[in-house]
């Protein structure tokens, strides 16, 4: 009996440690990792504007003054990235950010670390989120849970950060899917104003070409979005159900490389609170079409973009689009037929088309007088209103020295009036031009180190009438926009 026991403890310890053993083997490592970047923008210009949150309009008025002056600024960025890995399985990721709006940034907080004397409290917190693997489950499945960057055909259509949920299942080998959940805005407990995203974005593969399509519904009970907290109680006036559809395709056609992308938006703002007595609701039905051909031969890459954006007609639309709002012909707006992308989209980041009217890469985007974006609203993005077309050349000097040379013309779509310029004809009604400008620009890229970069582009837009604006009763046709600008960035 003793024997028994003794072998029986034997065994189970050998059981035990072996288990152990075992588990130590497969128990995955941490693995600790971080990135990031740190760059530098300056810039030099005339007659180029910040953007603005219209659906159509000139250069905000504190852009005004400066009109045919040249001006001047630094800029700062830095991001920090920290990821703890678990295996492929399991993941988790903290994301700060750090700004300068301009070296010598007035007051304090959020994208102030320029101010004088430093000590800003300018950590932002941009992603908090984990990625996981579904165990047991056949198909391959992964969540990342938290926020996060949301993005789909982001140069066109969304790119921002939210908390929210993103679900990837890879059912055969081609498809890949990818449903997606945000939070925009909670609002009250104890009332329905909340405001989701939901998505869904299927992408096949086909040899060397990617075909891809998707549908994002934004569920707004709450629009506009507070830019703060809202009183307990006190419900938003309006509210809007708007759909974004659209199919796109990337790859290698034989010796090309081609961009295709299709995307309409349509859906609904009402006033739920009449607050316009019996208003109207505000239809919204706009789309946007871009396609892009690229040779590469050698060092060279040679190639086209050609892009069309729906404009608004200014009979229907005023510049917010709410129920009851007055156009500039005094009628009452029922439609929005321009072309606009979700809430807070910084899809113009990376637009980066130009220098000079879409904004460039090269100060991330944002600065350029076509460029709109909206934290609260649906908006004109990049280039809502407007449709251009654009030849350009690569040389790749040295493996660490490019030089592109590209000329653009840029249109105007909208209707009844202008997009960006507000000029005015002898009769007072809004005068409606179609040319906006021609763009030539030089840029080069250079690689100083393996992970230091040095990028300089210079553009000039020969401005035509639909850049005119009526400044105090007058029409003003500013001289040409030009800008400067560089960047130097030190990825990590």
């Amino acid at each position: 009996m003793k024997k028994f026991v003794l072998l029986s403890l034997i065994s189970f310890l050998v059981l035990a440690f072996g288990a152990t053993v075992y588990g130590q083997e497969k128990a995955p490592v941490l693995d600790f990792k971080a990135s990031g970047f740190v760059d530098a923008s300056a810039t030099t210009y005339r007659n180029v504007a910040g953007s603005g949150g219209a659906l159509y309009g000139p250069p905000a008025a504190a852009d005004l003054p400066a009109l045919d002056r040249s001006n001047a600024w630094v800029n700062e960025r830095a991001r920090l990235k920290f990821d703890a890995i678990m295996g492929k399985e399991l993941s988790g990721t903290i994301f700060f950010e750090m700004d300068s709006t301009r070296w010598g940034d007035l007051g304090a907080g959020r994208n102030t670390m320029g101010a004088v004397a430093a000590d800003q409290v300018a950590l932002e917190i941009k992603n908090v989120y984990l990625d996981f693997g579904v165990p047991v489950i056949p198909v391959p499945i992964t969540v990342r849970a938290g926020v996060q960057t949301m993005g789909v055909r982001a140069p066109m259509l969304l790119l921002t950060d939210m908390a929210g949920v993103t679900v990837g299942i890879k059912p055969v080998d081609p498809l890949t899917l990818s449903l997606m959940w945000g939070k925009l805005w909670e609002g009250l407990d104890a009332n329905a104003d909340d405001t989701d995203l939901y998505g869904l974005h299927a992408a096949f593969k086909v040899e060397t070409m990617t075909v891809g399509g998707y549908g994002l519904y934004y569920n707004m009970n709450t629009y506009p979005i507070p830019a703060a907290a809202a009183a307990y109680g006190v419900n938003a006036p309006y509210s809007a159900s708007i759909w974004w559809l659209g199919a796109y395709v990337d790859g290698k056609l034989g010796p090309i490389n081609l961009n295709f992308d299709f995307i309409y938006d349509t859906g609904t703002v009402e006033d739920h609170q009449d607050v316009v007595t019996h208003a109207k609701d505000v239809d919204y039905s706009g789309w946007a079409t871009a396609v892009k051909v690229a040779f590469p031969w050698e060092k060279f890459e040679f190639g086209g973009k050609f892009l069309y954006a729906s404009g608004n007609d200014l009979k229907k639309t005023s510049a917010t689009g709410l129920p009851g709002s007055a156009t500039p012909w005094g009628t009452i707006t029922d439609k929005v037929g321009g072309y606009v992308v979700p809430p807070a989209s910084e899809a113009f980041g990376a637009f980066g088309e130009d220098v000079v009217f879409y904004g460039t890469w090269m100060d991330r985007g944002g600065f350029g007088n076509g460029v709109s974006k909206s934290y609260t609203q649906v908006h004109r993005g990049a280039f809502g209103g407007t449709w251009f077309a654009k030849l350009f050349a690569k040389i790749a000097m040295t493996p660490d020295f490019k030089v592109t040379a590209q000329g653009i013309y840029i249109g105007d779509t909208t209707k009844n009036g202008n997009t960006i310029g507000s000029a005015v004809e002898s009769s007072g009604e809004l005068r409606d031009d179609s040319y906006i400008g021609i763009e030539a620009d030089l840029i080069t890229e250079y690689k100083i180190y393996k992970n230091l970069k040095w990028d300089v582009g210079f553009g000039w837009l020969f401005a035509g009438d639909g850049l005119d604006y009526n400044i105090a009763g007058n029409n003003e046709s500013a001289k040409d926009p030009w800008r400067l600008v560089t960047q130097i960035i030190y990825s990590f």
